[in-house]
């Protein structure tokens, strides 16, 4: 039996026995009944108890657990969610609707890095070009969503302590009547260096000729400090009326990036939200929302723990390179519920501004002139504003019709130069977007979908106008300022069939990509953006069930492939086919669940950008947990066998990646105690 062949079995398992009757009763029949009647084929979901029971230290990496999506390991922490191939600006990751961007051109601080697990409640994903309500959603979405404050005095507190002395600790408190609430957290995260199934420390990856290599003292300290916190404050004027205002500060420290040359001194973000909403206005209007944010991220990085920063001639600070970064976006939209005729139209408008600057200082620049300032993003001013409308139609029991538009106007233009472009260059864009989507329920429990849609996204400043220039032979990194609209053209089918103690959703899709921006070597010396044609496709499998005697047996299946039409070769940074088959006994009281991670040999790779094939592995993962009143206790094991392995994206193919074969591998042999208490 090959690897496709055993994966494709393990993960079929659950649906096979899906008809076998089960009696156990407990939170797991509420996923799957909450998963089966309140979710699409084309959404998922994943709670913050799911991202509890693992050792997971940000979003991007807890949401792994979910079909469809991956993550790219920049080190311990900041790893940046990769949905079904498509990263980066080809989706949306939102927070409560709040749009928030990095400040690192080289994405060390990717918008999931920006908020702590102890504010989330839940995290909502779209698949494909279906969410309208918000620019950009070209591939997906993906919105996380805050806790709310409940009646009366709420509290929990959580501790995790785990391999390498990482430490995740968080408080939160609430009180709430019905005239008004509030909310106050903290959170704390810090970690040492973890290692890998070799025995080495993650950092310890280059050979000892290189200069991106870290220095003796640097190579086994902390991975990462960060203390967050947060408020929110909610009045319900009316019975029908609500309005919310929150704040987050975060400040993360001495973050080491091995997939990198730099690593992150320091990275401070201010996220502002407020919101009004008035339901059931009048009986045209179902609901009323606006919202308005502000948020700021300054990050400073440098290769001052690097064998690059050593004294020289040259070298006459503490660091050879440094960026100083910084981002903030302001943003506001309207948007409504309508009841007309027999269905709902949701419609809207948004605006946003996002400013980005980014100083970049190297030693090595000229001899003549060590330090020099460049403006690496140069004060990039993007303004955006959009209309979208969406019609629900259900035309009958059966069938329900969903159709929505969008259109944007978006103008970027810059306020300083550099060598590429001048102070006061101005780039428009103008894109509509669309969907049609198809909801089909011939029988209770089973339910089809099709969606057609198309999704757009503009070119980010750094596609645009970054510029990174270096003396040969070095590479310089430089922006395409002639850059399109990359246009998504996809077509969805799934299917989703789910009884009290079943569940299966599969679905296929394919995406035929205009213009889409493609990173490459333009020379051994230059690298840059260029539009290309390409395409995707892939499908997801996701089942669970629940068997006699408090057994659940959980299983998922993913795989997306890409094509660079153009160049007639793979698209580069593509996960390979991946899969999970977990067991679990959970009795409501306690469980134990034993889960098998496999994934398939990437030899899929773009020649063009000299990228290379990643060996398949399987992993074996542990957990227990026990529920007492108000205490819960998890624990757990991941990759028990200690495997050396490595994740296909985790390592970069740009002027700043670590070098040609260095890869940043998965954590070796780890584990986890949390202890978690609600009063």
């Amino acid at each position: 039996m090959n690897k496709n062949t055993y994966l494709l079995t393990l993960c079929l398992l659950p649906a096979v026995i899906g008809a076998v009757p089960a009696m156990a009763e407990n939170l797991l029949l509420d996923e799957i009944t909450v998963r089966g009647e309140k979710e699409s084929p084309r959404e998922e979901s994943l709670t913050i108890r799911e991202v509890r029971e693992t050792p997971a230290k940000d979003i991007g990496e807890a949401l792994k657990q979910v079909e469809g999506l991956s993550f790219v390991r920049k080190g311990a922490i900041a790893n940046d969610v990769v949905l079904r191939g498509f990263q980066k600006d080809n989706i949306n990751v939102l927070v409560d609707g709040v749009r928030l961007h990095g400040a690192c051109p080289s994405r060390m601080d990717p918008p999931s890095f920006h908020y702590d697990f102890a504010e989330v409640e839940q995290i909502r994903i779209v698949k494909g070009p279906y969410d309208i309500e918000n620019p950009g959603s070209m591939g997906g979405l993906v919105d996380v969503q805050t806790k709310k404050a409940g009646k009366g005095f709420e509290s929990d507190l959580n501790l995790t302590y785990g391999s390498y002395n990482s430490i995740n600790a968080s408080g939160t408190a609430s009180y709430g009547t019905d005239l008004y609430d509030g909310l106050l957290g903290y959170a704390y995260k810090g970690s040492d260096v973890p290692k890998s199934g070799d025995g080495k420390l993650i950092t310890d990856i280059y050979p000892a000729s290189s200069p991106n290599r870290y220095r003796p003292d640097a190579i086994d300290s902390k991975a990462y400090e960060i203390n967050t916190g947060w408020a929110k404050f909610g009045l319900n004027p009316t019975a029908n009326a609500r309005t919310e205002f929150s704040y987050s500060y975060q400040d993360a420290d001495h973050v080491l990036y091995p997939y990198l040359k730099m690593d992150a001194d320091y990275d401070r973000t201010h996220r502002v939200n407020w919101t009004y909403r008035m339901e059931k206005v009048s009986p045209l209007v179902k609901e009323l929302k606006l919202q308005a944010y502000w948020d700021r991220v300054r990050h400073l990085m440098n290769d001052a723990l690097r064998e690059s920063s050593r004294p020289s001639m040259t070298i006459t600070r503490s660091y050879s390179m440094q960026t100083d970064a910084r981002t903030n976006v302001v943003g506001t939209k309207m948007s409504g519920s309508l009841g007309i005729g027999p269905g709902t139209l949701k419609t809207g408008i948004d605006y946003y501004n996002r400013n980005w600057d980014a100083l970049n200082m190297r030693a090595m620049y000229t001899m003549a002139q060590p330090y020099t300032a460049l403006g690496m993003i140069p004060d990039v001013y993007t303004n955006n504003f959009g209309m979208f409308g969406e019609y629900d139609l259900p035309i009958n029991e059966q069938f329900k019709v969903k159709a929505g538009v969008r259109g944007d106007l978006t103008w970027i233009e810059t306020d300083k130069a550099n060598t590429l472009v001048a102070r006061g260059t101005d780039t428009d864009f103008s894109e509509v977007s669309a969907n049609l989507q198809l909801t089909y329920v011939p029988v209770t429990g089973l339910e089809f979908f099709v969606g057609l849609g198309r999704g757009t996204r503009v070119p980010d400043p750094e596609e645009l106008y970054i510029d990174v220039p270096a003396m040969a032979p070095q590479v310089t990194w430089r922006g395409n300022p002639n850059l399109k609209t990359t246009v998504n053209h996809q077509a969805d089918l799934g299917v989703k069939y789910a009884v009290e103690r079943f569940y299966v959703n599969a679905s296929v899709f394919y995406s035929d990509l205009q213009d889409y921006v493609n990173f490459y070597s333009a020379s051994t010396t230059l690298k840059s953006y260029q539009n290309i044609d390409a395409s995707m496709w892939g499908a997801e499998l996701g089942s669970q069930v629940s068997l006699p005697y408090d057994l659940f047996i959980r299983g998922s299946l993913s795989y997306t492939e890409g094509e660079n039409k153009d160049g007639n070769r793979p698209l580069s940074e593509i996960p390979p086919l991946r899969g999970t088959v977990a067991v679990r006994y959970d009795n409501g009281t306690w469980f134990f669940e034993v889960a098998e991670n496999l994934a398939r040999r990437q030899d899929r790779v773009d020649s063009g950008l000299n990228e290379q094939e990643t060996a398949g592995w399987a992993t074996t993962d542990l957990k227990a947990g026990l529920q007492y009143k108000a205490l819960s206790v998890y624990g757990g094991v991941n990759n028990l066998l200690d495997k050396y392995y490595l994740s296909h994206l985790s390592y970069l193919r740009d002027p700043f990646a670590s070098g040609v074969g260095v890869k940043v591998p998965e954590n070796g042999r780890n584990f986890y105690l949390t202890l978690a208490y609600t009063f």
